[in-house]
């Protein structure tokens, strides 16, 4: 019995269904932030408004200006986190072209000081648009509801937080 080894295409002409495109694009965000790609992360956001701690941010330059005004990154040009989303959860409105998912996040750090540890969890809530046959961010909303030691995190954040 042959194998399916790929997808066949979606309604758009895709190679993989809208829910795991739109994981993908979940996945993208953990490793451009944790790659310090801030210009990438605002490409990635480029159609979207980030809603986190502060006032909501849009368009690619204002979100990529964000992140390199909060993160801190060290010398191997990262913020040395590794973000863990778990519990996704993916509706997509093919007809209209719009989805919605949600998902866990917890954020771990370690520094060659720093024991590994998490010092943060919360939620993503996002809404997506296929655009030009593409699905895109138009919204991130972070939710942290757990904060640890975020001092070496996050600029201008007290130890303890």
């Amino acid at each position: 019995m042959e194998e399916i080894l790929s997808t066949p295409p979606g309604p758009h002409g895709d190679s993989l269904p809208s829910h795991r495109l739109i994981e993908n694009l979940i996945a993208r965000y953990a490793e451009l932030v944790d790659d310090g790609d801030f210009a990438g992360l605002g490409a990635l956001l480029a159609d979207a408004t980030f809603r986190g701690s502060g006032e909501p941010v849009s368009g690619s330059a204002a979100i990529e200006e964000m992140f390199r005004n909060t993160l801190i990154v060290y010398a191997d040009g990262t913020p040395r986190t590794q973000h863990v989303t778990t519990n996704i959860n993916v509706e997509v409105d093919e007809q209209a072209g719009t989805a919605v998912a949600r998902s866990y996040v917890t954020v771990l750090r370690a520094l060659a000081d720093l024991p590994l540890q998490p010092v943060a969890a919360g939620r993503y809530r996002n809404r997506f648009a296929r655009r030009d046959g593409q699905w895109r961010f138009v919204e991130r909303s972070v939710q942290i509801r757990m904060v640890g030691d975020v001092s070496r995190h996050l600029h201008g954040a007290a130890a303890g937080r």
